[in-house]
């Protein structure tokens, strides 16, 4: 009964290593898109434009808009 015993005590301590590297790993992923260069509003406009989210009416009043 206890040779088996060794078996569960490796996976419990495999499994709580790759659970705190898959926990750093997704702070350091979410950081890293937080502290990218924003984008501007023309940026954000073009690409609403380019995935068909507004029409061109808009996306030029829009401009217009942002350009003052």
């Amino acid at each position: 009964m206890m040779g088996g015993m060794w078996f569960f005590s490796l996976l419990f301590w495999i499994l709580i290593i790759a659970g705190a590297v898959f926990i750093v790993r997704w702070l350091m992923e979410r950081n890293r898109k937080v502290s990218s260069p924003t984008e501007s509003a023309l940026d954000v406009l073009k690409k609403r434009y380019a995935r068909g989210e507004i029409d061109q009416d808009t996306f030029e009043r829009m401009k217009r808009d942002i350009d003052g």
